[in-house]
This record gives structure tokens, sequence and C-alpha cells, in this order.
């Protein structure tokens, strides 16, 4: 079990990952009412709701849904104006679907191969975490089948949707959970792979492509929160695990590699378990009462949880598992952490501990010996958990506990986790069954008439080898410049500058900028990308204009990159990046060949490259090259004609 992360081959341990992209359209009104989308800040109003679970068609509820229903939570929504209604608040039947979100769906999946259905039906998906007033999602099956190709290599598309985007998440009082409901009802489409990605950087290329080719419909919107990319992924020997929100491609790959890390760890400890001759009969639930042990603990923890009203601290035996929760799963979590995420989740307490771990936290050397004693446990051979709060919490966080160390020896559980910004994965829920979906009452189908596939056709994007054929046929960029920039986030940016400035700034003067420039500043850890895009059309306006050279938008870069808010024009006035007027520029060149007339007597013409250094000295970021050279030279050739 000390194998490194960096050591497992994808292949080998059967890796597979299938890709859920979901992307926020850009249509004038949400999916279900005629609010506009926008994040305007104005007038709000609020309400309050308690959320339940419904029966499916067969009478089940689904698992995932029950759970969050036993948090018993309620629920603040702030309605903000113009950007919701009564139907987002629930108290209002959803009006007719949004034709034009339905059309540039259809659109899209053509491009994809995707085949569209006779006829889609709204499904309500339910969802109780909050996130949704009605405590459903709306969603429907627009297309099934497609397939890309990255690189070479051929990627099943099962199915592309459309569906609601959900309220955003405000903060938590107490037992009260506050949505922003503006985003809820915004368009989604929805794509989901097959699971035919073998390794982190295949699901990365993949995101990103599908990504670049939503974007190239030019109906998707663009920003922080627009775009999420959920994951199934697994190994052999185990089950399909889901990971939900990774917002930032960027960490998707090492997303995939450390939940393949975990899965892997986790299939070992099976293995491990095994080795130790032990099963699932080995592990019962009984707990014992240690909070005289722990009356005078040191651990804030402790003291905190002990005080409130029926405080009790159990400690639960393990047989044979002594550094088996000790065992890091992921960087900075190790088994014990799973166990604590389900604790948390099915008993929301909050001290949890295990014998790997101690003595920590404040809990002493002396305290640890005497959980031993009153467990009656072999301190070389056995581990221990322990759980301190409310007593009925803490019996019902061990059960927990107890029902996932079981787990342990079949290896990796079906569940639902999230993302964190690291990389690395926690438990969210249990993986939602067939009981989820239900049929919409409210809406009625909607048949995909000829009429529909035809206007869908103005929102079938170009695919990316399309795009890359224009960027070198049509606006002169190098094979090279072309293929990078049709896999860069950012190319639909560069689009607008390059229609913005055409005429004033070469387009491969810009991709130079964003391409080579940028990433060379990023290397020397300058953190170009807090930079806004706003600041960044300013520099090459302030270049459109000549008020600033190739050489100070470098320069400017630099200083943004420390003080992203501050304005372009302003920094370079401050630093004297400004350029000069060509009679300024020639009159530090006439003084520059005044102090090195020596020069010039002595090397005759071969002065100009002496003359040309020390002159941009002084005028690097303030005059183009090429006028000082051009000015060097007319001023060279005048003297030396006179000698």
């Amino acid at each position: 079990m000390e194998s490194s992360n960096n050591e497992i081959d994808f292949r080998k341990i059967g890796l597979k990952v299938g890709l859920e992209i979901h992307q926020q359209l850009k249509t004038e009104r949400k999916l279900f009412c005629n609010c506009p989308i926008s994040s305007e800040e104005g007038r709000e109003e609020l309400f309050e709701r308690s959320l339940r679970p419904t029966t499916s068609e067969f009478g089940e509820v689904d698992i995932a849904a029950y759970f969050e229903w036993k948090k018993g939570r309620r629920y603040r929504y702030h309605a903000p104006h113009p950007s919701s209604c009564l139907v987002e608040a629930d108290e209002e039947p959803p009006h007719e679907i949004n034709r034009e979100a339905l059309e540039v769906v259809i659109g899209i999946s053509k491009a994809l191969g995707s085949i569209p259905v006779d006829e889609v039906h709204v499904m309500r998906k339910i969802v109780i975490d909050g996130s949704n007033t009605s405590g459903f999602q709306r969603t429907m099956l627009v297309s099934i089948g497609g397939r890309i190709e990255v690189e070479g290599k051929s990627y099943r598309i099962q199915t592309i949707c459309l569906e609601e985007d959900a309220a955003r998440k405000g903060e938590d009082e107490g037992n009260i959970s506050h949505y922003i409901i503006d985003r809820l009802g915004i368009p989604l489409i929805e794509i989901a792979t097959a699971p035919d990605i073998e390794t982190p950087e295949e699901a990365q290329k993949v995101a990103l492509y599908i990504g670049q080719l939503l974007r190239l419909s030019g109906k998707v919107k663009r920003g922080i929160g627009t775009i999420r990319q959920d994951l199934n992924i697994s190994i052999e020997g185990g089950e399909k695990v889901e990971i939900k929100g990774v917002q930032e491609l960027k960490i998707l790959a090492k997303t995939v590699e450390l939940e393949a890390m975990r899965q892997l760890r986790l299939l070992e400890i099976r293995e491990e378990l095994k080795k130790r001759g032990l099963s699932e009969q080995d592990v019962k639930l009984s707990p014992i009462d240690v909070t005289d042990i722990l009356k005078r603990s040191q651990s804030k923890i402790v003291r905190a949880n002990l005080s409130k009203p029926k405080g009790k601290a159990l400690a639960q035996i393990l047989h044979r598992f002594k550094g088996i929760l000790g065992t890091e799963v992921q960087p900075n979590r190790r088994f014990g952490t799973e166990l604590a995420d389900y604790a948390r989740f099915y008993g929301d307490v909050r001290g949890l501990f295990h014998s790997d771990e101690l003595p920590n936290y404040g809990i002493s050397k002396e305290e640890v010996e005497m959980i031993y004693n009153a467990l009656g446990a072999d301190r070389e051979k056995d581990a221990f958990v322990l759980i301190v709060d409310e007593e009925s919490k803490a019996l019902k966080s061990m059960e927990a506990v107890i029902n996932r160390v079981k787990y342990a020896f079949k290896g990796i559980p079906k569940e639902t986790r999230v993302a964190m910004p690291d990389g690395t994965t926690k438990f969210l829920r249990p993986q939602p069954g067939a009981a989820r979906m239900y049929p919409e009452t409210d809406i009625p189908p909607i048949i995909i008439t000829e009429e529909i596939m035809k206007s869908s056709e103005k929102y079938t994007p170009q695919t990316p080898e399309k795009k890359k054929e224009y960027y070198i046929k049509e606006l002169g960029l190098s094979k090279a410049l072309a293929e990078q920039m049709v896999m860069n986030e950012s190319f639909d940016f560069f689009d607008e500058l390059v229609e913005e400035f055409k005429g004033s700034i070469e387009p491969t003067t810009i991709a130079s900028i964003m391409l080579v420039t940028m990433p060379a500043l990023k290397r020397e850890g300058l953190n170009v990308e807090l930079i806004p895009e706003r600041s960044i059309r300013e520099i090459f306006l302030l270049f459109a204009r000549r008020m600033i050279t190739r050489e100070g938008i470098e320069e400017l870069l630099k200083q943004l990159s420390k003080k992203p808010e501050e304005k372009p024009e302003k920094i370079a006035k401050e630093l004297g990046l400004l350029s000069l007027g060509e009679e300024e520029v020639r009159k530090i060149i006439e003084k520059v060949v005044e102090e090195n007339m020596n020069v010039i007597r002595e090397k005759g013409e071969k002065a100009e490259g002496i003359l040309m250094g020390k002159a941009m000295q002084i005028l690097r970021g303030k005059a183009p090259g090429s006028l000082v050279s051009k000015l060097i030279r007319e001023k060279l050739s005048e003297i030396l004609s006179k000698s």
C-alpha cells in the first residue's frame, strides 16, 4: 500500500472515465419562463421552504433524496428582479419550453453526430438539497449517440440533454441554507460521453474538445459558474463513482488521477484485510462510553462537544485494523477521513478521531492508553474510532462508520463525491437510483418537426478542425499558433479581439501575445490569469492607437498581474510607457548620437548596432524599435556623408 500515484499505469488498472459536460446556453430568456438571463442586482423577495422527497411511479423513494431530507434543513430563497418570477418560486406552472434553447441543443447535437429523438419529454429529477425550489430539476433527452475524435482516438457520445440550471448557493446560518434564484432556470446543455476515456490526460483533452465545440456555436455563456464537468470513474474490480462539480478544466486531469489513486488504494486495503484473515463478520457495532476518560481532556473539540446537552464520547474497537485507518488514499486524505465524511453526512458530527492519528489534537497518550484498556484492545494490532458529540448523533454516526468499514471488505462504494479545489474528492451523498426520475405533468411533449430541425442548423458549430483551417487561411496564423488557439480556452475572446481591431492589429500579433507572451510570464510566476478581459482589451486598444509599443504590452501585463484591478492607461502613464511622438524620439536619438561621436568616427556604419542598443535603453516601451532603427540610420547616414 506504499505505491505512489505517479507510478500508476492507468490502462493496466482498467481506468474508465465518462464525462458529463454541463454548459449554460446564451439565450434571450430562461428555459420555462420569460425572465431574462441576467445577473443584475436589484430589488429582491425572500421566501422560505422545507423540501421532502416524493415517491416514484413505483412507490419508491430515492435514497439520496431521503438522506438529504433527513438532515431537516430549511431553505431561504433570494429572488432578485428582473431575473426571477413565480415560476422560479414554484408558485406558477412552467411555461412552454424555450424554443431557442431546444434548437441550440439540436444544432450542437448535429455537430457531434448525435441523432435527435422524435419527441422530447420533460422529466423531473428529484433534488432536495435546496438548489431547486420545487424539490426537482426539469430535464429532457434531446438526442442520443454520436462520437468525436480527439488526437486520433474516437470517443462515443451517449446522450445530449437540455435541462434547467440550479440556484446559486449562498451562506448557511445554523439550520438554514441560503440560495439566490437568479441562476435557477437558465438553460443548460448536458453532454454525456461513454466511458471510453482511459487516462487523466485523455479526460482533460476530451473535455476541452467538447467545451471548444460548444463555444464555437456562439450560443453558450462564458465565465465562472457557466460550465461544470461531472465525472463517472471506475477501475477494474470496483464500482462506478460519480464526481460532481469540477469547475475548472485545469484540475480535471488531476481529479481523475487522484480519484483513480483513491479507488486503487481502497482495493489495496481490501486485499490487506484479506491477508489479515478478516471478514465483515469481524466488524460489529459495539461502541462503549469513554466520556469519563475524556472529561478533563485538553482537546478543544472534545471539550466543546462534551459540553453539549447529552454530549458523549463513544469509542468503537476495530480488531486487527492497526494502520488501516491511517492509510493515505489521496494526498492529505486517509481511510479515516473517508469514515469521518460518512459520520458527518449521516450523523452531522464534527468530533471524529481514530487511533492511527492519536495522540494528537489535544488528546494525550495517557488518554489513548486508557481508551485501549477500556476497549480491551491490543495496542499492536487493533484500532479504534472515537466520536464525541450529542449521544444520539454519535450513535448514528458510529453506525454509519461501521457500515463504511464493512464495505471496505468489498472495496469501492458506489457513491457520489464532490471535487475539491486541489483535485481530491470528498463523499457527498449516496448515489441516486432509478426512483429519482419521473415524468413532468405540467409540460406537454414536443414533437421534433422538420421546421425545428431546419431552424436548428444555424446553431450547428463548425468543428475545431474547420476553425483551425480558418485561422491559417483567413487570418494568416502559423499552423502551430492555429493549433494552439483552437484548443485554447480563450479562443472566442481572441475572435472578438481580431474582429474589434481588424485593420489596426495583425491577428498574429494578438495570438502571439495570448499564446506566447502571457504563458511565458506565467512561467515566471506572474498571475496573468488574474488580469480581466476588459483590461487585455484596453491594452490592445492602446496599442492600436499607437499609444504603447509592442514591448510596452509585455510590461503592462507584468504590472497588471500584480494589480489586476488597475486601469492599463493609468499604469502606462505611471511607468512612462506611453509612446513618444516622432519628434520626441528624434531628439533623444540626436542626443545619443552626439554622446557617441567617437564610436561613429571609429566604426562608421558599424556603429549602428551600438547606437541602437543605447537608444533602446532609453526608448524601450516608449517607441517602436522600427522607428528608432529608421531614425538612427537616417542620422548616421547624414553624419557619414559629411565626413
